[in-house]
């Protein structure tokens, strides 16, 4: 299987977008296909053995569009030629609104008489002759609107239909009946009719329709600030040290393992890691952080962010697409280019909108004419109700929302893998939380130790330096702090064999043919061992919030340690900010029941569970979610119980199972890759805000969503029986065309501009 995102080009509406799916859909190996109308992009995976990109473009071309692939290069600068035609495309748009325009109030000027039935002596006379109108409205029809012409006879031939059919057939209808009146006034004449012309109607429309596009188009390239701003983010030189000499190259020249000199103030050109120097740096640009960190040897830096005060040497470990800046720009690009599943009923409506629109048009005419008799109001109703049709608006409704809302995400320093994530957080009614580097610090420090033996002949020491050596050999949090405690008493560190972890439980190996084993209490007395020796510093350091090991030496207790991991200053307000959002919070931890009662007391969680293997935590949220939802507030008011949402936030590679069972899965940036690639959002600062803000921004999005859909869906139900002349015989009322073509205009440019208020969104401090 192979994955392929292709530019799209020739796009009018969302029904493009069904035929360009279908048409890929139909290219043998294709799995999946993912047209998003509102990015102009499709997302496609495919069997490379049964297909390809020259396949699957020509699939596109026989559709009647165009396509290109991406760049490889995430973070690489649009091309010359890509940005030329985007500017060539907005003058040409512009020289047919000017030209259209122009001409359209020449026109409009001399049809004013007819239409006020009045005598108007400032208007020239010629401007009222049929012949003068005529050759004014040709060139706006055929060189105007070509477009629309090209794209509806070739949307015919493939047997399928798109708005430029709908403008066309309505356009070419006042056109030629307009035409046919000039040309044979006598046969209206003689049927009791007059011969009014409408040449205004097929000039002004489309030239309506072109301004609400060159509009529509330049809103719609503001959705993409985001992802423009994080490529413009990268520096575009480094300063290498190579060969013993400081050179300045482009950015596209740095290798992995080049030392990289950063001065004060200066942007860090990629990612790396410091080898000599120290200094602190702004990383908000990229995770959100407010505060800058503080950076020394041995420590990350991530390429875009802006250097201190002070300088620094860092060596680089990721370059190109790799870095750290790329993956962010991806990730937006992948999310933006994703659907929502609320856009699965827009989806279904534009399949049949265009077609169930042209047979609206021809009952109205047939409806008119049989009732009346009169060609006129026959043709102007269907006119109406063929411009004012706009499947764009319900296009545009989604995509474009959530397009702004993944990279406002992304600007908070909060990465939406997917459209489907961003909706569903709106629905979270529980959330998880797991303890160790989710509402503490994840930085455990030994704060107490203690012996069977005492310290007497250096029995600590000892103790420690065979602890110290089989947690050396472990991932765990607790085990860097035992350590670390270690290399803070110059303890020197031996060689473990047969290392062993026992998930949940502690870990075990064999040191100068000693049996060591590190771990739970439960565990310990699973195994037979006697633990009741220290059991009053136990009880004492978890009452305290402290987490306990307690080690063993062939067989017999030795040794108790407390840790402590102090809480992170946000825990609490964020706590009780998801409780006033109407959300239970669940605390989730493999810490023993004491210290998980103690940590949840000091941040006001009610709901815990204590002592879970990592092999029990998915189960565990499985529960959850199949709960009825119980938990209720006076913002909460549950009418019709149904199973919960739920989302789990944690930063471990024990927290991986929980995030990928839940609903929603929150991975704290600072933690673990297993845990983000199992995420569907990713806070990249770790910041606990970031659940917060995460929560508004899916709501606020959603909200934006529905608000569009409700003005696409409400416009056309509302705009197409008006234009079909549903007033007529209450109130003697007709929908003119021009009106109609000015409303279809509009409607899309306000979804567009609607979905830009997003811009907009600030996330709401927690106190």
């Amino acid at each position: 299987m192979d994955t392929l995102t292709l530019k799209l080009r020739g796009m009018s509406c969302a029904a493009c977008a069904n035929n360009i799916e279908k048409a890929i859909r139909s290219v043998p190996g294709v799995i999946d296909s993912n047209v998003n109308f509102g990015a102009e992009q499709a997302a496609i995976k495919y069997d490379r053995s049964l297909a390809n990109l020259e396949k699957i473009q020509a699939a596109i071309a026989s559709a009647g569009y165009s396509s290109y692939s991406l760049q490889e290069e995430i973070l690489s600068e649009e091309d010359d030629a890509e940005i030329a035609s985007r500017q060539a495309l907005q003058r040409k748009l512009s020289l047919k609104v000017l030209v259209g325009g122009v001409i359209s109030i020449f026109l409009f000027l001399g049809s004013l008489s007819m239409m006020t039935g009045l005598n108007l002596p400032l208007i020239p006379s010629f401007l009222q002759n049929p012949w003068i109108q005529l050759v004014l409205t040709t060139p706006v029809v055929f060189w105007c609107g070509g477009s629309f012409y090209r794209n509806g006879w070739k949307s015919l031939k493939r047997h399928t239909a798109t708005m430029d059919t709908l403008i066309a057939l309505g356009t070419s209808a006042a056109y030629l009946y307009s035409l046919f009146v000039t040309v044979f006034p006598k046969f209206f004449i003689a049927q009791g009719l007059i011969p009014h012309v409408y040449y205004e109607v097929a000039a002004i429309v489309i030239t309506l329709i072109l301004l609400g596009r060159l509009l529509e188009n330049r809103a719609r390239g503001q959705t993409s600030e985001a992802i423009r701003k994080l490529i413009g983010l990268q520096a575009r030189d480094a300063r290498v040290i190579r060969y013993g000499k400081e050179i300045d190259l482009p950015i596209a020249e740095v290798i992995i393992n080049d030392v990289i000199l950063v001065r004060p103030g200066e942007k860090i050109p990629v990612d790396g890691e410091v080898i000599t120097g120290a200094s602190t740096v702004d990383e908000a640009m990229v995770t959100g952080e407010s505060l800058p960190v503080k950076k020394q040897p041995g420590d990350e830096v991530i390429g875009a962010t802006i250097n201190g005060a002070g300088a620094f040497q860092f060596r680089v470990t990721r370059v190109g697409n790799d870095t750290f800046l790329a993956q962010i720009v991806k990730l937006v690009q992948q999310a933006q280019g994703s659907k929502a599943p609320i856009q699965r009923l827009a989806d279904q409506v534009t399949g049949w909108f265009v077609p169930a629109v042209i047979a609206i048009a021809i009952a109205t005419f047939v409806i008119w004419f049989n009732f009346t008799g009169n060609l006129t109001l026959a043709t102007t109703t269907t006119v109406g109700v063929l411009i004012i049709a706009c499947p764009c608006a319900l296009g545009l409704a989604t995509p474009t929302s959530v397009m702004v809302g993944t990279g406002k995400g992304a600007e908070n320093g909060i990465l939406i893998k997917g459209a489907d994530s961003l909706e569903l957080a709106h629905k979270i009614k529980t959330i998880v939380l797991d303890k160790t580097g989710t509402l503490t610090q994840g930085k455990p420090t030994v704060t107490d130790f203690v012996t069977v033996n005492g310290t007497a002949n250096g029995n600590e020491i000892t103790l420690l330096q065979l602890a110290a050596t089989v947690e050396r050999n472990s991932e765990h949090p607790l085990a860097e702090a035992v350590v670390k405690y270690a290399q803070s008493q110059e303890v020197s560190l031996t060689e473990a064999k047969n290392f062993q972890a026992i998930a949940g439980s502690g870990v075990q190996a064999v040191v100068s043919n000693q049996l060591v084993q590190i771990g739970t209490q439960r565990w310990l007395t699973e195994l037979g061992i006697n633990t009741i020796t220290l059991q009053q510093y136990k009880d004492a350091w978890e009452t305290a919030g402290k987490t306990v090991i307690l080690i063993a030496v062939d067989g017999e207790l030795q040794g108790i340690m407390g840790i402590a991991d102090a809480l992170k200053p946000s825990s609490t307000a964020v706590v009780k900010a998801l409780q006033k959002l109407g959300l239970e919070v669940v605390m989730l931890t493999g810490d023993n029941r004491k210290t998980a009662d103690a940590i949840a007391l000091q941040v006001g969680i009610q709901r815990i569970f204590a002592e879970v293997r990592p092999d029990q935590k998915a189960a565990i949220i499985q529960s959850l979610q199949g709960e009825i939802e119980r938990f209720r507030n006076s913002k909460s008011k549950i009418q019709n119980p149904k199973s919960k949402i739920v989302a789990m936030v944690g930063d471990g590679i024990n927290d991986a199972p929980a995030l990928a069972q839940a609903d929603v899965g929150i991975a704290i940036g600072t933690g673990t890759d297993v845990a983000i690639a199992a995420s569907d959002i990713t806070l990249i600062s770790g910041d606990l805000q970031g659940i917060v803000t995460a929560i508004q921004l899916s709501r606020a999005t959603i909200n934006n969503i529905r608000q569009n859909l409700f003005f696409a869906f409400i416009y056309n139900v509302i705009g197409i029986p008006i234009a079909a002349g549903i007033l007529f015989p209450i109130f003697g009322w007709l929908l003119n065309p021009i009106i109609a073509g000015a409303a279809m205009a509009l409607s899309s440019l306000s979804v567009v501009s609607n979905a830009l208020r997003l811009r907009n969104f600030q996330p709401k401090a927690i106190l």
